[in-house]
């Protein structure tokens, strides 16, 4: 397995471990949001929720645009593609 790879896969489940940044993937499967639409879906500082979408886009599973003055995340087209092919081919050998 390449390096670059596995250190990305390594992110990919590191933001996917935690529950508030699910809550955000979740939330960003529906449509596009704004970081101040997210950050007011939580009891958590907008720094805190910052934190977490800085998370997400360094592992790839969330992609920021910028217009003007707001930031837009949406999710990666193949953001999970590799940790879902992961969980596809454990499925697969566990019904054997």
């Amino acid at each position: 397995m390449k390096e670059g790879r596995k250190e990305r896969e390594a992110d990919v489940w590191t933001a996917l471990a935690d529950g508030t940044r699910r809550d955000i993937l979740q939330m960003l499967s529906s449509r596009p949001h704004t970081a101040g639409e997210l950050a007011d879906q939580f009891e958590r500082s907008a720094a805190t929720v910052s934190h977490h979408l800085a998370i997400l886009r360094e592992s790839g599973l969330v992609h920021c645009e910028r217009r003007a003055q707001t930031l837009i995340y949406s999710l990666a087209p193949d953001g999970a593609k590799e940790a879902a092919l992961f969980l596809q081919m454990l499925q697969k050998k566990a019904r054997r």
